[in-house]
C-alpha cells in the first residue's frame, strides 16, 4: 500500500502527478524552474501541505541551479526573488514556509565558489524521505487509537497524493485497514475541488479499501445513524494551542462529531505545527477564485453575476479535537499545555 508517489525527481527534473485531472487521466508534468513550480502550487497541480513542502524544497534546488548558471558567485542574492514568489503560492499551508526556511538555512551555509545544486538536492531528498517515514509512523500511532471494525469519515484528501507517499489521514486509514481496525470509509466529496471524490476515493480503490462517496452535507445524517466511530482528517496548519486549519468543511464535521459523540482525529507531521501562532485566529486563510464555486470544469452552474465566497480552509478549535497524531507522538485533548509534549 505504498505505490502512489505524486512527486518524482529524475533526470535533473521535477515531475508532478497532475492532481487536477485525476482520476480520469494520470499525467506527469515536468518542471525545471522555480517560478513554474510556484504556479503549479497555486493552480493545484500539487496540493496537500506535506506535498507542497516537498515540492517547494525541490523548487529551491531549481532556483539555485538557475541562480548559479546566471549569476555565478553571486548566486545567493539571486535566490531572494524566486523564493519570495514561491512563498506566496499558498499562504495557509505552513509546510511550504517550513521547507523554504529549511532549504534557505542549507544554502546559506554553502560556498559561493561552487554550484549549490548537489548539496541542495540531497537536502530536498532528505525532506522527501523523512515525510514518507513520518507517514508510516503516524499510520501506526493513529491506528492504535481505533477499535476493531470501525467506520470512519474522511474529508478532502490527506493520502499519498497529499504527501511524499502513504499519507497522513489516509496513512492511518491504510494501516488501520491492514490491522482490521477499519472496515469501511466514507469519503466526503469535498467541494469545490472535489478532492474526496476524485482523489481519496481513487486512492482507497487502488488499495481495495471499502469506500463510499457522500456529499459533504450528508455527513450529519450518516452520523445520526450511529455507524460512524471516527472522523479522520489531515491539516494544513496547527497552532501552538492545537487549533487546526484544514480544508473548508472540516470545522463543520468537528461540530457534528461532537454532537453525535463521534471522535475526531487530526493527522499531520510536526512540520505542520506553527509554534509562532498561539491560536487559530492568527492563521491566514486563503481566499480562492469565485469561479471555483460558480463553475465546474469551466461550465457555469450558478446564475451569471452571483458572487461566491470561497475560503480554501476553516479553523477547527482544539476543544473539538480528540487526538492530534504526529510522528513525534499523539496529543490527546489538545491544548497549549498538552501540545508542548511534542517539543
Amino acid at each position: 500500500m505504498d505505490s502512489i508517489q505524486p512527486i518524482d525527481w529524475r533526470d535533473n527534473t521535477l515531475f508532478l502527478l497532475d492532481q487536477r485531472v485525476l482520476p480520469n487521466q494520470q499525467n506527469w508534468v515536468q518542471y525545471q524552474h522555480a517560478a513554474d513550480i510556484a504556479n503549479a502550487i497555486s493552480n493545484m497541480v500539487v496540493r496537500g501541505a506535506p506535498a507542497i513542502g516537498i515540492t517547494a524544497a525541490y523548487a529551491v534546488v531549481l532556483a539555485a541551479r538557475d541562480a548559479w548558471n546566471n549569476k555565478g558567485k553571486g548566486w545567493k542574492k539571486a535566490m531572494v526573488e524566486p523564493l519570495a514568489l514561491l512563498a506566496k503560492s499558498r499562504p495557509t499551508a505552513v509546510n511550504l514556509h517550513w521547507a523554504i526556511e529549511r532549504m534557505t538555512i542549507c544554502y546559506l551555509d554553502l560556498d559561493n565558489e561552487q554550484s549549490p545544486e548537489s548539496a541542495l538536492l540531497l537536502e530536498a531528498k532528505h525532506i522527501h524521505n523523512e515525510d514518507v517515514t513520518a507517514n508510516h509512523k503516524m499510520g501506526k500511532l493513529g491506528a492504535d487509537l481505533i477499535d476493531d471494525n470501525s467506520m470512519v469519515i474522511t474529508h478532502c484528501n490527506a493520502g499519498a497524493l497529499a504527501t511524499g507517499g502513504f499519507g497522513t489521514a489516509l496513512g492511518v486509514i491504510r494501516q488501520g485497514f491492514v490491522e482490521g481496525k477499519i472496515k469501511h470509509v466514507y469519503a466526503d466529496e469535498t467541494r469545490p475541488w472535489l478532492q474526496g471524490a476524485r482523489l481519496t476515493a481513487w486512492e482507497l480503490q487502488q488499495d481495495n479499501i471499502p469506500v463510499t462517496l457522500q456529499a459533504d452535507g450528508a455527513a450529519a445524517a450518516l452520523m445520526a445513524t450511529g455507524v460512524v466511530d471516527w472522523i479522520i482528517v489531515g491539516a494544513d496548519r496547527i497552532t501552538a494551542n492545537g487549533d487546526v486549519a484544514n480544508k473548508i468543511g472540516t470545522y463543520m464535521l468537528a461540530i457534528l462529531a461532537k454532537y453525535h459523540n463521534v471522535k475526531m482525529m487530526v493527522v499531520a507531521p510536526t512540520s505542520t505545527i506553527d509554534w509562532e501562532l498561539h491560536d487559530g485566529d492568527e492563521i491566514p486563510i486563503e481566499q480562492r477564485s469565485e469561479q471555483e464555486v460558480t463553475e465546474i470544469n469551466g461550465h457555469q452552474i450558478a446564475p451569471e453575476g452571483v458572487p461566491a465566497l470561497n475560503p480554501a480552509f476553516d479553523v477547527t478549535p482544539a476543544s473539538l479535537i480528540d487526538a492530534i497524531v504526529t510522528e513525534a507522538g499523539v496529543v490527546l485533548s489538545p491544548s497549549l499545555k498538552n501540545m508542548r509534549t511534542l517539543k
